[in-house]
């Protein structure tokens, strides 16, 4: 269970000690990273088995988010990770769900995967540019990659996006 090379990459970014929300973290390869580095983890799955196999140490929350209600209404974090993941309806939950100070990290699957496999269905995928109007005028994007990744070969669009303090300026966070 190995870290995303573009979590790992962006992971500076999560103030110190700021708890980590994994949205629909399945085994919580991404929980037991931040875990690793002293971060507060709240794993989100709808399935209880995969949540079992988060650390300790970390919290767990077991909900469908497609068929209810999104369970940590008003709640922000200083980091929000989604990856391989995507519910459209939640977008605006989940770049909300970032805390002034806070980073979101995001990545999935986007349009042109169906070349090399599943996911295909154009409800799964990313549009071009749908991670950047995801983030609007709330986050300030870092970094953006939306295109074909090599081994194994898929197509994804991902993102690195910071909730601005007021009064403050983003870049300093770098």
């Amino acid at each position: 269970m190995t870290a995303s090379p573009w979590i790992q990459r962006f992971s500076h970014l999560v103030p110190a000690g700021g708890t980590v929300l994994d949205v629909a973290c399945g085994q919580g390869r991404h929980v037991h990273w931040f875990a690793q580095r002293g971060h507060p983890c709240l794993g989100i799955d709808r399935s209880e088995q995969a949540l079992a196999a988060l650390p300790a140490s970390a919290q767990r929350l077991c909900a469908d988010i497609e068929q209810a209600a999104w369970p940590l209404p008003g709640a922000q974090f200083a980091a929000v990770v989604v990856t391989n993941y995507l519910w459209r309806a939640l977008l605006p939950t989940i770049v909300a769900s970032v805390a002034p100070g806070g980073v979101l990290l995001y990545e999935t699957f986007a349009e042109g995967n169906a070349r090399f496999g599943k996911p295909s269905r154009a409800g799964f995928l990313l549009q071009p540019g749908e991670l950047l109007r995801a983030c609007g005028n709330e986050l300030r994007v870092v970094a953006y990659e939306d295109g074909f990744l090599d081994g194994p070969a898929r197509c994804v669009q991902r993102i690195a996006a910071l909730r601005p303090l007021p009064g403050t300026d983003t870049l300093a966070a770098l």
